[in-house]
């Protein structure tokens, strides 16, 4: 294959990948707490040397992708164990993968009294201990804005952490909205001052709906095009051959 052919692959390679994390925002809109991901390309520019000029060709490189940790819309629920964190602090869950992170706060009680997410997942107290409230207790409790719990009467029965990842970047995702630190090592910390708990409410997605499908469509005409360039070009080589396999 000689570059041009190279060139088209790598932008339908780097347009694929690009898809399906759009497709995934897209299919997140609506998950609470979900952070979008967005793709880094890069170019990589080839010098041949020829007998009478220099070419250059210019790929490009799939980099990978990243988290977009802006803030996303909050909505009141006036559920007392639904959660929402402003700032930059995270929620820890213990699941099946070991402690994973989210912003996912629609929490609620288990038979025996520990506080869950929707999935199941416990939800874990500053030290990463599961959280334990008593059964009977229901919904009639105080939750600060440092997440303490209280009684209604003003006894504190438990508090929810809130943990700052430094390299979030490195985590993975688990699906749910969730986070799971490296191979590398946890690198959570308890967050700072500026993380404050919503009680009653609920983080939506920060992904925007008209904008990731306005950048689907791009994406899926860029994606055309590669292609396109791929078959055009097959098409002039197999003419190419037929000519010179006719004047044999």
């Amino acid at each position: 294959m000689d570059n041009s052919t190279y060139v088209s692959l790598s932008l339908a390679t780097a347009m694929r990948n690009a898809l399906d994390v759009t497709a995934n925002n897209i299919a997140n809109a609506n998950t609470a707490g979900f952070k979008g991901e967005r793709v880094v390309f890069d170019s990589y520019l080839h010098r041949a040397s020829g007998t009478q000029q220099n070419h250059e060709t210019d790929f490009l490189i799939d980099q990978g992708s990243y988290m977009d940790p802006n803030q996303g819309a909050m909505s009141r629920t006036g559920n007392p164990l639904d959660l929402a964190l402003q700032g930059d602090g995270w929620f820890g869950y213990e699941t099946d993968n070991g402690t994973a992170y989210g912003r996912d706060g629609r929490f609620a009680l288990d038979p025996e009294g520990a506080l869950v997410t929707l999935s199941g997942a416990r939800v874990l107290d500053p030290g990463g201990a599961p959280i334990a409230l008593p059964p009977d207790i229901g919904g009639d409790v105080t939750i600060s804005e440092d997440g303490t719990i209280s009684t209604l009467g003003g006894g504190v029965i438990g508090r929810v952490g809130l943990f700052e990842l430094p390299d979030l970047q490195g985590y993975e995702r688990i699906g749910a909205g969730m986070f799971v630190a490296p191979e590398a090592g946890d690198t959570a910390r308890a967050a700072a001052d500026g993380t404050r708990v919503v009680q009653g409410a609920v983080e939506g997605s920060n992904v925007q709906p008209v904008v990731e499908m306005t950048r689907l469509m791009a994406i899926q005409q860029a994606y055309e095009r590669a292609l396109k360039l791929v078959s055009s070009k097959d098409d002039l080589t197999r003419d190419m051959l037929r000519r010179i396999g006719s004047q044999t």
